[in-house]
């Protein structure tokens, strides 16, 4: 029987390999591999692994639906018109996006795999060019001197080989660091191979796109290297320049003519006419059909010559141009959101010192990077092998990423951790709260603060010291804890809160040779049956930190940590599980009592508020700043909830400090 694990490498291989040879092949492996995906859903299979969903894959989920959806409405204002229809059915494979990360997920892909398939891309690239010179009976000068499509049309064939080959030269540097030095050689020849034949293509966009796409493989030269890398960069770039007769020819005309050619001026028109229909309907656009029959309007009515019917009408040759003339401003930011959203997710993991991570984050940035600068002059998302070929592609790299960073927490600690909790009336969250702190810690501290339940009861079954003290205020009562602690490093833990595995594993890596004085532990607030992924659960507060020369303030409520200055400080990718409230009347109770603490933290500062208007907007603005900026309408209706009650906590927070600058009774005059 077919091991179904297996099945799923072979497909992902076979779409690399074959996307330059057919579309179809690249098209057929990508549906199949959804179609398991979505098997693999109905079934919970994956999460029966104890997979836990990185919230980020979510938010790459997330940029990709809601370029379908935005694409999906200016169908539908436009009537569902049938030329608007076709480009629909290439935008709504984005859909598979989802299923493809399941699929790859669940067979645990990771860089050997994904670097082997991006391999086979190149030796394609090479393979194509070799039988066309053969076809040709080895007339290589024809060849050369003529622009090379590999049967398809040149501007796709060389955007989609140069990536290729980039991606496959970043596969010989991780062979490299994997101490794979003969396969390497073999990756880096047909990666060097495959970028040189797409430079036949004579495509102008990738010598824009080339110097960024040579700057994303710095990161991972050594440092001593790094330096000499950038200034071979523009070396390069202008060895390329000047061997290509198309851009070399574009750039005599520029200069000594003040003209540019013909096609790039059929460009500025075709712009120019895409940010008309901009103007004329900003937040609609012309509909997914509206341009190419603006376009063919323009013709019949003689303002724009016959030639544009034959080269113009599918779309406006530049990416964005082409959503924002189409769908309106919000088309802009739905192409926006899915070259950036991956983009930042794969930035962030550039500098990880898991090799097989840091080098999947660089081919996810060459992806974002080239679909940007190809997408100056072609419409990428419009075609089918383009669009097709990027969903694979960041489908695939950004779950083998994750799936290789999980995997990379492996180090034991070696530094005495102590872990402080303080207390009162936590019998409910107490026992889970010090079993999750043992994951990571020597010595665990408790200091209540005159509990009537069973806290401290439970507390001293787990904790090494407990001690029962007065209520001072946050600030100062987690300073009192901190003296005693005696590790080198210390956790600071609330007792609603709880060390997951994933986290536990990655703090003992970390603090087996640490690489910041402190950490923040990226929180995942759970109340209401849901894990919350963002809105409130955006925030990563500090918790983790050399004990050496560190305090905390004194404050009511919303103490800090104060670090000495110049010591480093970086973020975990493991979430810390916050229980807030047990219920909305909990979540009442303590909203009303946290924002009256604030009050009188803010007034005890000397903080005034004169008028209503301010905690109004201030409400306002935490809203918008969880619901929206944070991304918290994707935790559905319970983010909706959250983020009304947050804003409502600043609200009566500022509105709390307006009443202590009233007087306490009416004073006649």
């Amino acid at each position: 029987m077919l091991n179904p694990t297996l099945a799923f490498h072979a497909l992902l291989i076979i779409g690399f390999g074959g996307a330059l040879l057919s579309s179809s092949i690249l098209a057929g492996a990508t549906l199949l591999l959804a179609i398991a995906g979505m098997v693999l859903s109905a079934r919970k299979s994956l999460y029966k692994t104890g997979w836990d969903k990185p919230k980020e894959l979510r938010l790459l989920h997330f940029s990709f639906w809601f370029f379908v959806l935005v694409s999906f409405i200016s169908w539908a204002l436009e009537g569902f018109d049938y030329e608007g229809g076709k480009t629909f059915g290439t935008h709504a494979r984005f859909i598979l996006f989802w299923p493809l990360i399941v699929a790859i997920s669940y067979a645990r892909i990771g860089a050997r795999t994904t670097f082997a398939a991006i391999g086979l891309m190149a030796v394609s690239i090479i393979g194509i060019f070799l039988v066309t010179v053969a076809a040709r009976q080895g007339a290589l000068g024809q060849v050369l001197n003529s622009r090379f499509g590999g049967g398809i049309n040149p501007i796709s064939f060389g955007n989609l080989a140069l990536l290729g080959g980039m991606l496959t030269i970043v596969a010989a540097m991780f062979f490299i660091r994997d101490k794979r030095v003969g396969l390497a050689i073999l990756f880096f020849t047909g990666g060097t191979a495959a970028a040189l034949i797409s430079m036949l293509s004579e495509t102008r966009s990738n010598l824009v796109a080339l110097p960024f796409l040579l700057v994303a493989l710095v990161p991972l030269l050594s440092k001593k290297l790094r330096v000499a890398g950038l200034i071979v960069v523009p070396l390069i770039v202008a060895g390329a320049i000047i061997t290509s007769d198309r851009m070399s020819t574009s750039l005599n005309g520029l200069l000594h003519d003040g003209q540019l050619d013909s096609g790039m001026e059929i460009r500025l028109e075709v712009w120019g006419q895409a940010l008309n229909m901009l103007r004329e309907n900003p937040w609609s656009g012309a509909g997914l059909g509206g341009y190419t029959h603006k376009i063919e309007a323009e013709v019949a009515d003689g303002n724009l010559p016959k030639y544009f019917l034959d080269c113009c009408t599918g779309h406006a040759h530049n990416d964005l141009l082409n959503n924002a003339a189409t769908s309106g401003i919000p088309g802009i930011l739905s192409w926006a959101l899915l070259i950036f959203i991956p983009l930042a997710i794969f930035a962030r993991n550039l500098s990880s010192r898991h090799a097989a991570t840091a080098h999947l984050a660089a081919a996810g940035c060459m992806i974002s990077i080239g679909y940007f600068f190809f997408g100056l002059t072609e419409a990428t998302f419009n075609r089918t092998l383009f669009l097709t070929f990027y969903l694979l592609a960041v489908a695939s790299i950004a779950s083998a990423m994750f799936t290789e960073l999980s995997a990379s927490y492996v180090r034991a600690r070696a530094r005495k951790v102590s872990a402080t909790i303080i207390t009162k009336n936590e019998e409910d969250h107490i026992t889970d709260c010090l079993k999750s702190a043992r994951l990571v810690a020597d010595e665990i501290i408790v200091l209540d603060s005159g509990s009537t339940d069973r806290t401290v009861e439970l507390a001293r079954q787990l904790a090494d010291v407990v001690e029962v003290t007065d209520w001072p205020g946050f600030g100062i009562q987690k300073q009192r804890a901190l003296e005693k602690a005696t590790g080198e490093w210390v956790l600071s833990l609330d007792a609603d809160e709880r060390v997951t595995p994933e986290l536990a594993r990655e703090i003992n890596d970390h603090l087996a040779d640490p690489d910041a004085d402190a950490y923040k532990l990226p929180w995942a607030v759970t109340i209401y049956g849901s894990r919350l992924d963002f809105g409130r659960s955006g925030r990563a507060p500090l918790r983790l930190f050399r004990r050496e020369g560190v305090s905390f303030s004194d404050a009511l409520v919303h103490e800090r940590i104060l670090i000495p200055s110049g010591r480093k400080i970086k973020t975990l990718r493991g979430r810390l599980t916050h229980y807030t409230h047990r219920d909305f009347g909990h979540s009442l109770e303590k909203s009303a009592k946290y924002a009256w603490l604030g009050s009188l933290e803010k007034h005890r500062k000397g903080k005034k508020t004169r008028t209503m208007i301010y905690p109004t907007l201030r409400g306002l603005m935490t809203f918008v700043q969880v619901y929206f900026i944070r991304f918290g309408f994707l935790d559905g209706a319970v983010g909706y909830l959250t983020a009304v009650t947050y804003a409502q906590v600043t609200f009566n927070k500022y509105a709390g400090l307006w009443t202590l600058d009233r007087p306490a009774r009416f004073e006649k005059p």
